[in-house]
């Protein structure tokens, strides 16, 4: 099942920016007036059931600029046991095409890009290589996953060379949004998918059963998304 938010959930921007589409106090404290706004939103709307909850169809419905309901999320017939996410490893604020990173993956042999989503930071979401094609974006793990990507992932400090650019969260409130919407959408296409970065692939080295910071073979994608992914 996918996750929802509802009275109940933990206070997040997520439920902030629920309530800002509502024209409510963004607090981030989904309560009995969210709930009742939620409730008249779907009627409002014809969503089926009028319950308070917002699940994949309300957001959709309360957020058609993140171009959630703009493409439906095709099951792909591969079997899916991995989420991956990733940066595109591009200073923060600097935008870049999907026709851009289709390129720099061709130049590194793939036959096109290798990820299946992108993350604009506008908060919109692209289409990259079909769900069906086995992707190209982490090693040994391909065959059973999907990979999806925001721009961004590394800090902007004008004069210092790109390779000594640090890694850093740079997702907007926008990329945050569309970033979960989508996982959540994913996770109702694929429920015993798991999420994880690319950084959680690495090896473990030294056999205790974690991937610590010192065994990251990269730093993408510049976040914990175990941790802010685990409600999913």
């Amino acid at each position: 099942m996918a996750t929802v938010y509802k009275i109940g959930s933990p206070k997040s921007d997520e439920v902030a920016q629920i309530q800002r589409a509502l024209h409510l106090i963004p607090d981030g404290i989904f309560g009995k007036i969210t709930r009742e706004a939620v409730i008249a939103f779907q009627k409002e709307n014809g969503l089926n059931p009028v319950d308070g909850i917002v699940g994949p169809a309300t957001l959709a419905k309360l957020f058609p600029k993140d171009e959630t309901s703009s493409f439906s999320i095709k099951k792909s017939k591969r079997r899916i046991t991995d989420i991956i996410i990733h940066c595109t490893a591009t200073p923060e604020g600097q935008a870049k095409s999907i026709a851009k990173i289709t390129q720099e993956h061709k130049n590194r042999g793939f036959n096109t890009i290798g990820y299946h989503y992108v993350i604009m930071l506008d908060g919109t979401i692209a289409l990259g290589r079909d769900v069906d094609i086995i992707g190209a974006h982490c090693s040994g793990y391909n065959a059973h996953s999907i990979g999806v990507s925001y721009v961004g992932g590394l800090e902007n400090k004008p004069g210092v060379p790109y390779k000594k650019l640090k890694a850093k969260d740079t997702r907007t409130e926008a990329q945050k949004s569309a970033l979960r919407n989508l996982l959540m959408l994913l996770k109702t296409a694929f429920p015993n998918a798991v999420i994880k970065g690319h950084r959680d692939y690495s090896p473990d080295k030294n056999g205790d059963g974690l991937i610590e910071p010192s065994e990251w073979i990269k730093s993408c994608p510049s976040f914990s998304a175990i941790t802010e992914y685990k409600d999913l």
